[in-house]
């Protein structure tokens, strides 16, 4: 009975590894030069592979399973339906980018992202520290591939070396904290850990050491300052649509395994690791925020703005113990696993829109390219406008409902520090607003510099205008959204 719940657990990713293994063969004797059967075959995985997660997220249960190696929870599933939907979306909106510059000649970019997917799946159901750490390689070395994939660019080479060297190095700080972990506690397994940890039988100098490294991996994981150079460079130097596979589903994945490790393995050390999250965000907030008014290149502004996001991610993430109690921890997790998903439901639509405005020999990279965007296509100019309005945290919006549940969380802790925090983070978000508004600002009041309407395959379009819907209906209405990751989180905490 235990090995078939084991199999049940995983039925979802051995259903992505052979679907990814059957796309790369059939792919082979494709000759559409846009790929459309591998395209569909790629589109049905995913849509599946969501529609399964959302049935099992439903079933409200949680089980470990693979002798505790493996972990089947609501969270888990719902961060894995999210991510299904966010790479099926960047497919869609990535396919003509891609056909246009040759990126599809073998039908790497499609197999890459299901293999990048998989990572994903394993990070965020993984309970042991091996586990999240072969999910979390799977989904970095894809990610290398993905950003190198026009080998006759040598700006999206450079980008790819830079992430690779970065990325070995954040990989080597995150693997070195979790073998001090393992020292120190005797195991591997995230429930073994938080028993030994709460016996006080531990040495706590060795566990802060090794703490110390892990959240510096994270921390690169979600481009955070102080490990936040990687980002701005290999969103510009990647394709638009790479910058997309990586900037939009991983932060779901990332997420996962700061929960799973900080929350679920290491929660009585919350006072420390706390206090470095507090850091990584408030230098986040102050450097993502300025940095990005300079930025003539909207990619570059973009990736400095997630830079800014994410640390509003981490100030949920620091609220939830306040002075050893943990009342406050579902709604502060649950605050932080909503602007998550809603951040990365926004970053699809605005990545979807310059996708768009680009074409053949022309990147459309720069903010002035979107000069009287409104002229030439009023739709489009309406998606980047409720985007950035989004991104900036303007009512009605799901940015502002999002921003607020944050604040909230901090506010609600009763910490004068945590409130002067929220005060500094809404002060950083009126820098932010700066950035977001100018691109409004050139769209509406600037003069086009040609005077072509854009045009866009109907699948993309209809995508990326419920896309800029379910912003607007989820600002209006965030309470069931809310209350499924309230719920997700509270099962989590309980177990």
């Amino acid at each position: 009975m235990i090995e078939k719940i084991s199999w049940i657990a995983i039925y979802p990713e051995l259903l992505l590894l052979v679907m990814a293994c059957v796309i790369l063969l059939v792919d082979l004797g494709v000759k559409s030069p846009r790929r459309t059967l591998t395209f569909m075959l790629t589109i049905g995985t995913l849509a599946a592979l969501a529609l399964l997660h959302g049935l099992y997220a439903s079933g409200d249960t949680s089980y470990e399973a693979f002798g505790g190696m493996v972990i089947s929870d609501p969270m888990g599933h719902w961060l894995k339906c999210f991510a299904s939907l966010a790479v099926l979306v960047t497919v869609v909106y990535g396919r003509p980018y891609a056909a246009d510059r040759g990126m599809l000649g073998g039908g790497e970019m499609f197999t890459l992202s299901l293999f990048a997917l998989l990572g994903m799946f394993v990070m965020i159901s993984g309970n042991n520290f091996l586990v999240i750490y072969l999910g979390l390689e799977l989904l970095t070395l894809c990610s290398y591939a993905l950003v190198a994939l026009r080998r006759d660019d040598a700006t999206a080479t450079e980008a790819a070396m830079k992430y690779f060297v970065l990325g070995a190095l954040a990989s080597g700080f995150l693997l070195y904290g979790l073998s001090m972990l393992y020292g120190a506690t005797g195991s591997m397994d995230l429930g073994e850990v938080i028993k030994a940890i709460a016996s006080r039988k531990v040495d706590h100098q060795v566990l802060v050491f090794g703490l110390v490294f892990v959240v510096a991996g994270l921390g690169f994981k979600l481009g955070v300052v102080p490990f936040h150079m990687w980002v701005p460079d290999v969103y510009q130097g990647a394709p638009t649509s790479v910058t997309l596979m990586i900037g939009a589903a991983p932060k779901l994945a990332a997420f996962a395994i700061c929960m799973r490790l900080l929350v679920d393995g290491l929660l009585p050390l919350a006072i420390d690791w706390q206090q470095m999250l507090a850091f990584l965000a408030i230098a986040s907030l102050l450097v993502g925020n300025l940095a990005a008014i300079a930025q003539s290149n909207i990619k570059r502004m973009l990736a400095y703005s997630t830079i800014s996001q994410m640390g509003f991610v981490l100030l949920g993430l620091m609220s939830g113990v306040v002075n050893g109690n943990t009342l406050s921890a579902s709604s502060a997790y649950s605050a932080s696993m909503f602007y998550v998903i809603t951040y990365v439901l926004t970053t699809l639509a605005t990545f979807g829109v310059i996708l768009l405005l680009a074409r053949e020999g022309f990147e459309s990279e720069e903010i002035s390219d979107f000069a009287g965007l409104n002229q030439r296509s009023p739709l489009y100019a309406g998606v980047m406008a409720v985007c950035m309005f989004s991104l900036a945290g303007i009512p009605p919006l799901v940015g502002f409902f999002a921003k607020l549940s944050v604040l909230q969380a901090l506010i609600s802790s009763g910490s004068s520090l945590y409130i002067g925090v929220a005060i500094f983070a809404v002060l950083m978000s009126l820098v932010g607003a700066f950035y977001y508004l100018r691109v409004v600002k050139v769209m509406y009041f600037d003069e086009p510099i040609t005077a072509s309407t854009v045009v866009a395959p109907v699948e993309v379009r209809a995508v990326l205008v419920a896309n800029a819907a379910l912003i607007l209906v989820l600002g209006l209405l965030p309470g069931g959204l809310m209350g499924l990751c309230l719920n997700a989180i509270g099962k989590l905490l309980n177990n």
